[in-house]
Parts: C-alpha cells; sequence; structure tokens
C-alpha cells in the first residue's frame, strides 16, 4: 500500500508539472499574439518569422550546449525536419502575414482548428484514440472560440487571403504536433525543440534580405518585440510544450491551446488597451470549461 501510494504520490506531482508547463505555454503563446501584431508595423511575415527563430535558435542552442544535450538520433531526422519545417517554418510566416490581413478574433477562430485537427490524427497516427471526455471537451472550447471570433471580428468571417493563411497556420501546426510527440520519447524536450527550431530558421533563411532591409528602418519596440517573440513565446514556451506533450497526449495538450484566445484577448485589453466585448468574455469561459473537460481522464470501466 505504501508503494502504491509512492507510486500515486509520484505521478500527481508528474501531472502537476505537466500541467504547469502547459499553462506556461499557453500565456507566453497568447502574449504571442499581441506581439506579433506590435513587430508586424515594421517587419513583415517572413521577416519577422527569421529574426523570431534565430534569436531562439541561439538561446536554445546555448542551453543545449551548456548542458550537453544528446541531439535526436539520425533516425529521427525525418520527424524533425516535417515538424522544423511545418510548425517552426510555414506556419510562422502564415501566422504573421495572416495577422496583417484578419483581425485576432477571426485569426483565433481559424488557427484553433488546429487542435481538432491534432485530436483526429494524433488518434488516427499515433493511435491515441478518441476519448468521449476530450471530444465533448473540445467541442466546448471550439464553440468558445468561435464565439470570440463573432464577437471581435470586424469584417466577418469572408474568402480572403487572411483566412485561407490562418487555415495554413492551423494544418501546419497540428502536423507538427503530430511530428513532435514520437520525437519526445527518444530524445528531451530542449534538444528537439532546438532542432526543430533550427530547421525552421534555415527554411526561412530566403527571408534574409528582407529582415535586414526592414530591420533598418524598424522602430525601437518592434525590434524588441521580435526578440521578445525569440526568448518567450518561441524558446521558452515550445520547450515547455514539449515538456508537457512528453507527460500527456497530443490531443490532450492540444486541447489547452484552446486557452490561448481568451488570454490574448485579455492581454490586448491590459497592453493594446482593446476592450473586449461582453460576448468574448462568454466566449472565454466556454473555453475554459472546454479546455477542463478536455484534460480530464476517461472513467475506468469496473
Amino acid at each position: 500500500m505504501t508503494a502504491l501510494s509512492e507510486a500515486e504520490q509520484a505521478d500527481r506531482r508528474q501531472e502537476l508539472l505537466a500541467l504547469g508547463a502547459a499553462l506556461v505555454t499557453v500565456v507566453l503563446w497568447a502574449s504571442a499574439f499581441v506581439g506579433i501584431r506590435a513587430a508586424g508595423e515594421d517587419l513583415t511575415g517572413g521577416a519577422l518569422s527569421l529574426g523570431r527563430l534565430v534569436v531562439a535558435s541561439v538561446v536554445l542552442g546555448v542551453i543545449v550546449l551548456v548542458r550537453s544535450e544528446k541531439l535526436p538520433a539520425r533516425r529521427d531526422l525525418g520527424l524533425v525536419l516535417a515538424c522544423g519545417v511545418l510548425w517552426f517554418g510555414i506556419y510562422n510566416v502564415a501566422l504573421n502575414e495572416a495577422e496583417r490581413r484578419v483581425d485576432a478574433g477571426t485569426a483565433a477562430m481559424l488557427v484553433n482548428v488546429g487542435p481538432i485537427l491534432i485530436a483526429l490524427l494524433a488518434g488516427w497516427l499515433l493511435k491515441e484514440g478518441f476519448p468521449r471526455t476530450l471530444l465533448r471537451g473540445m467541442a466546448v472550447a471550439f464553440a468558445g472560440v468561435v464565439v470570440i471570433g463573432l464577437a471581435t471580428s470586424q469584417d466577418g468571417l469572408t474568402a480572403s487571403t487572411g483566412t485561407v493563411l490562418c487555415l495554413v497556420a492551423a494544418v501546419t501546426y497540428a502536423g507538427g504536433v503530430v511530428a513532435q510527440k514520437p520525437l519526445l520519447s527518444r530524445s528531451s524536450a530542449l534538444a528537439v525543440t532546438w532542432a526543430a527550431c533550427t530547421v525552421g530558421a534555415v527554411v526561412c533563411l530566403p527571408f534574409t534580405p528582407k529582415l535586414i532591409e526592414e530591420a533598418g528602418h524598424a522602430s525601437g519596440g518592434s525590434i524588441a518585440w521580435t526578440i521578445y517573440l525569440g526568448v518567450f513565446p518561441t524558446a521558452i514556451a515550445f520547450t515547455t510544450w514539449a515538456y508537457a506533450l512528453t507527460r500527456s497526449t497530443a490531443g490532450r495538450m492540444g486541447s489547452t491551446t484552446y486557452l490561448v484566445p481568451p488570454l490574448a484577448i485579455l492581454m490586448g485589453w491590459a497592453i493594446l488597451g482593446e476592450t473586449p466585448p461582453a460576448l468574448a468574455l462568454l466566449g472565454g469561459v466556454l473555453c475554459l470549461a472546454g479546455a477542463a473537460m478536455a484534460r480530464r481522464k476517461p472513467p475506468v470501466a469496473a
């Protein structure tokens, strides 16, 4: 009984650490919406992505070197490339460009198709299954995202370039997460994150001339936001995400990101002075409730 109790306590500690890491991730990712909008006044999507990823790769590379982290094996190169190209490369460029064309509410609604795709792909490719608690919670959370989108959208949902870019971001986000999950069973969260981030930076190298040109005319605020995006929402948040994903399923972790839209609205209100509509607050409550439902483990049959 004592051994079982100690094992249960250890499992509980691991769950709490994973939940804490996931919450750090969603808070920092929510702040990225504010940072992207601010830096996007001077930097186009590709240039901003390259700047952000180079900063993150350098920061993570130093930590990997100091800690002597073991890098992913050669057999995992395909998955590292898939995660880096899809999530760190294409996703970042698509999202940055999308936020230059559509408002935050519409972007949040469209990009958060991603967790649904993660659950479907993980259930199929990673054999995670389709727990009812996960599907119900995601349905409630997605309803909250739709409410937020309708409440904050200025022009409504139209078939525009921005809409297409948001959907591209959602698809590549889902593909990147599903590619990342198997890597974490064989390599550390830090090593996987650095490797994928570096691949993303290489993918964005063609934007180097644009970054040099635009950075030369950018304000100090835009440069500061770019550095912030590289250190916090990328280097730190992607590492804490990978740590939490190691200790959870891809589907449940994906559902946690439904907390990002309501947090982004609150940060926009606090930092940019944008007052959220009352309907958006209701959407935020639905997101919180759905994310809590989705993270619940299904009951064990007697």
